[in-house]
């Protein structure tokens, strides 16, 4: 009974599932059901006819694998008809349960190994970036320290962006279906696998038992499975290896343009974080300039390095210490776009501009630092240039051609001096560039001949520095072979390990040149002998020196999102725009700055060393002062000097300027006054003759030669100063100093122009007074007068013994000769003496007969004389017989201060001459007086503001301290002042470093 209601349940089973298949389109027969239900005999079924099925040994036609050879299945015999002990669906049901169930795993599996294979084929068909690592700069690696992530996520490509870059797993879900269905259903009417074997032994009975049907049954399905995983893992290969050969070009194409559009999308990304970012660090630098933070804002790195750089440039390496501190240094030809390279990396139009003529004449270091606001300034003045503002860039380089032709020599064209140019504002990139003279290969009109060979040296002069980053220009629009410039840089930098090369001008390039592929040689360098670290395309504008450096930027993206250089992959994203390029740049800078800053700072402690060494044991007892520390000690001498003037005293400034004044006026007035007054015969006309002279000669001359005697004195007396030795603590190394200081000072002073006028009259009033009001000046009178009388009688005696030779004791006992003239002389004044002795009350002049005796006198002695050699002897012989005279006569006016108050009343003696000496010499003492009052309070004041403006312009001028201030002392302090300078600063600016790492 019991096996009688399992038939039943099973039949029940059986119609349930066909029932359940209604739906499905076509009817789903008995035949359809798995083999165990229907070798299962059903008693109620009216419809069943058991029958042995023919085996079939191919697939269906609708199958997709119809030509994959497949083994035959070999069932296990069955024995048909009625068997009422096989009454069991449980074990059906669980059968049907665990072959789907080993269906869907042997399809994961396969499905997931295609995938793999898939994923690891695009994997390797991914370019390699790890060599470019460098490229990228430190920002982007520390990137969550300065931006927010949050952000950046929202910003990225969505889901389906980034879809389109996986598998197409919809159709390998379609194969795995298909599969599926190949393996389970048939077409309508059909199974697909017959459910016997030829070879199988259809007569013999196969076990009977419960047993027996589930070891059937899990032999059945093992076979179901090992030929599914088979056949999938076929599947899938054969399938995957088609569809690659069919999509493969197409897939590689899709890559390439997704590849790009998701870098340019990241660069746009990273380009408006980069521009928040800027605007949020030029407030922050804005409220710290306004002193909100209330403190003080430190040197930025590339401040502390420029600083570094400029010191090292004024050094003169005198102990083979070489400066080997990198800085990128920018070559190129002429018109080869390096201007316009540095312009967009400082993002500023700051050089001057030409088309075709050579612009930059010397080198222009350019420091680039990061600030609140976009300003420039030079490293020796405070004006700052608003690079914002169109009038201030024209003033900059207006500016910067003025100093590039300043610093040019006379007959040459360029100049290795450089010009020190600091330029700040936001986003810029830190770093020092060397802009240089463009290489050229013809000396033009109007250049020095020497032109070709001087830029050459000094391009070579900064590209030998072993950690100089050479950043080549190569104009992308001219022919390759016609670069002059990959010669050189291959000469300085054959492994090209420091050498950046930048093609210039792409746009022009691309539209030119006919093979894409010369474009693409170039940048890889296959055309130069040249190596490079990094190659990099860039656009430099229009050609319209009036666009703007945005304009240029944003045409420069828009040609390389449209290029074939970048479509093809002859270009990489991360070498095109000149952005890219100043991340580089500055990453490979600061690269360099870190491996030899320290080495080059223990190379300058040796030298440090070896200098402090050097001056002890020359100079043990001396300070180490550098030649702007001994010019201020020059400086203070100087001025102390000058001061000193001021505290010599009225007595001593009176005396030295009344003797200088009668020393310069002494001779006009004994040849020009005295003398000819003193030739008439009374005394009303021999003042009369003194008041006229006077009067002319203190209208003319007097003023302007007391003027000139003060002025003589004044520099007299401050050369005393400045020369005169200090005893042990003189330095005879401001000599030169002094001396310079005391010329120059001496050129630019000038007298007061208003003090001849107030001379002239206080000279005249002098002269006009005759009273002597006591006995003394009466003397001091006769005294000054007999010195004077006497100096002349020297004077004119000295001139007679030149004139006639040695008298006999010379003759005698210094064996003295005289000569023929002399003889001649020595006659004539014998003959005339005889005629003064005759007539000693003779006038001045001879006559003309007198003249004629005398040299008949001669001849009669055989002595042959010109009558003007007669009227030369005369005057002398006649001066000298004068002033004895004079003198004779000025001894006797003595005693005549009696009769002079009685104005010579009743008295032979007249004493006018006595007078008149008088007058000169009251005149000399009240110009003296009016001369140093003039000194004292008007003139010495100049005079040392004079001194401390040449002491001024000589602080500022470092040529003329150079030449004034020599010798190995100073050059050694000034040596050792630099070294330590520059050690200091490396130090300070390695603790730095350090710190911001």
């Amino acid at each position: 009974m019991w096996r009688l209601r399992r038939v039943a349940v099973a039949c029940e089973v059986c119609q349930s599932l066909v029932k359940h298949s209604s739906g499905m389109k076509g009817s789903l027969s008995l035949q359809k059901l798995h083999l165990v239900s229907r070798s299962i005999y059903h008693s109620h079924h009216p419809t069943l006819k058991l029958q042995r099925p023919q085996f079939r040994t191919s697939f269906q036609q609708f199958s997709s694998l119809t030509n994959l050879p497949l083994r035959k299945l070999k069932l296990s015999p069955i024995k048909y008809g009625y068997q009422p002990r096989r009454n069991f669906w449980p074990a059906r049901l669980a059968a049907r349960l665990l072959k789907l169930r080993y269906l869907i795993l042997g399809s994961a599996v396969g499905g997931g190994y295609t995938a793999k294979k898939t994923f690891d084929q695009w994997k390797d068909m991914i370019p390699d970036l790890s060599d470019y690592k460098w490229i990228v700069p430190d920002i982007v690696w520390e990137i969550d320290e300065y931006i927010d992530l949050e952000k950046i996520r929202k910003a990225l490509p969505n889901s389906e962006d980034l879809a389109k870059l996986a598998p197409d797993f919809d159709k390998i879900v379609e194969s795995l279906s298909l599969l599926k269905d190949f393996f389970t259903t048939g077409s309508p009417g059909e199974t697909a696998f017959r459910a016997t074997d030829p070879g199988s032994e259809s007569d013999k009975p196969y076990r009977k038992g419960l047993l027996g049907e589930l070891i059937l049954l899990q032999q059945q399905i093992q076979e179901h499975e090992e030929e599914a995983r088979r056949a999938a893992g076929q599947y899938s290969t054969s399938y995957a290896q088609q569809k690659r050969k069919v999509s493969d070009k197409e897939k590689i194409d899709q890559l390439q343009e997704e590849l790009l559009h998701t870098q340019l999308k990241y660069q746009r990304i990273l380009e408006r974080l980069e521009k928040e970012n800027k605007e949020l660090r030029k407030l922050v630098l804005q409220k710290d300039d306004k002193g909100i933070h209330h403190r003080k804002l430190k040197k930025s790195l590339i401040d502390m390095y420029s600083e570094v750089l400029d010191v090292l440039s004024d050094y003169d390496a005198s102990y083979n210490t070489q400066d080997h501190l990198p800085r990128v240094v920018v070559v190129g030809d002429q018109s080869a776009g390096k201007t316009s390279v540095l312009e967009m990396i400082a993002q500023a139009r700051i050089f001057p501009r030409g088309s075709g003529e050579m612009m930059t004449r010397s080198p222009v270091k350019v420091t680039l630092s990061e600030g609140p606001h976009h300003v420039a300034l030079f490293k020796d003045s405070s004006r700052e240039f608003d690079l914002t503002k169109e009038e201030d860039l024209a003033a900059l380089r207006h500016e910067i051609e003025l100093r590039m032709r300043k610093n040019v020599k006379e007959g040459c064209t360029v100049s290795p001096e450089t010009i020190s140019l600091n330029v700040k504002g936001p986003g810029l990139q830190r770093m020092v560039l060397v802009d240089l003279p463009g290489v050229i290969n013809t000396v033009t009109s109007g250049m020095a001949p020497d032109t070709k060979e001087t830029i050459f040296s000094i391009s070579k002069a900064y590209m030998q520095n072993p950690n100089a980053i050479i950043l080549c220009i190569q104009d992308g629009s001219v022919d390759a072979e016609r670069s002059i410039v990959t010669d050189l840089v291959s000469q300085m930098d054959p492994h090209g390990r420091r050498t950046i090369f930048v093609l210039t001008k792409v746009d022009l390039a691309e539209k030119n040149v006919t093979s894409p592929s010369r474009i693409q040689q170039i940048i890889e360098g296959k055309l130069f002998p040249m190596k490079a670290l990094g190659y990099f395309a860039v656009v430099t504008g229009k050609g319209n020196s009036s666009e703007s450096i945005e304009a240029i930027r944003e045409y420069e993206e828009e040609f390389f999102q449209n290029s074939k250089l970048l479509k093809t992959s002859m270009l990489k994203a991360h070498q095109v725009t000149t952005r890219n390029l100043s991340l580089a740049v500055s990453d490979c800078f600061w690269k360099m700055v870190r491996e030899s800053v320290e080495q080059q700072a223990d190379s300058f402690k040796a030298t440090r060393f070896n200098l402090e060494t050097e001056w002890k044991n020359n100079y043990p007892r001396l300070r180490e002062l550098d030649r702007n520390e001994l010019f201020e000690k020059a400086k203070n001498e100087i001025l102390d000097e000058v001061i000193s003037l001021s505290q010599v005293t009225p007595k001593h400034w009176e005396e030295i300027l009344q003797q200088s004044l009668w020393e310069r006026v002494s001779t006009h007035v004994i040849e020009n006054i005295y003398l000819p007054a003193a030739q008439t015969m009374n005394s009303g006309t021999f003042n009369t003759t003194v008041d006229i002279k006077l009067k002319q000669w203190t209208d003319k001359q007097l003023p302007n030669k007391a003027v000139e005697v003060a002025w003589e004195t004044l520099q007299e007396e401050f050369s005393r100063f400045m020369t005169e030795p200090k005893g042990k603590e003189h330095d005879d190394i401001f000599d030169k100093l002094k001396e310079a200081v005391k010329e120059e000072s001496v050129k630019r002073h000038k007298w007061n122009d208003f003090a001849e006028d107030s001379l002239r009259v206080i000279q005249h009033n002098a002269l006009e007074d005759r009273s002597i009001s006591d006995k003394q000046q009466w003397d001091a009178a006769i005294y000054f007068m007999e010195e004077a009388l006497q100096a002349r009688l020297k004077d004119t005696e000295n001139a007679i013994e030149n004139m006639v030779g040695p008298d006999w004791k010379k003759r005698w006992l210094y064996w003295k000769n005289r000569t023929q003239e002399q003889f001649v002389h020595n006659e004539t004044k014998n003959e005339l003496e005889k005629m003064l002795k005759c007539n000693e009350e003779h006038p001045a002049y001879l006559a003309s007969d007198e003249i004629t005796t005398v040299r008949k006198n001669l001849e009669s002695r055989g002595v042959e004389v010109d009558p003007s050699l007669i009227k030369d002897t005369w005057h002398q012989v006649y001066r000298r017989h004068f002033l004895k005279t004079a003198l004779t006569h000025c001894n006797l006016c003595r005693r005549g201060f009696y009769y002079y108050q009685r104005h010579f009343v009743d008295s032979e003696l007249e004493c006018n001459d006595v007078v008149l000496f008088w007058r000169i010499q009251r005149m000399l003492a009240i110009t003296a007086n009016t001369l140093r009052q003039q000194l004292t309070n008007t003139e010495v004041r100049r005079l040392e503001k004079n001194v401390k403006e040449v002491l001024e312009d000589f602080a500022e001028d470092s040529e003329k301290k150079v030449k004034l201030l020599t010798g190995k002392r100073v050059q050694l302090a000034e040596d050792l002042k630099k070294v330590r300078e520059i050690q200091e600063k490396l130090d300070a600016f390695i603790e730095a470093l350090h710190q911001e790492k």
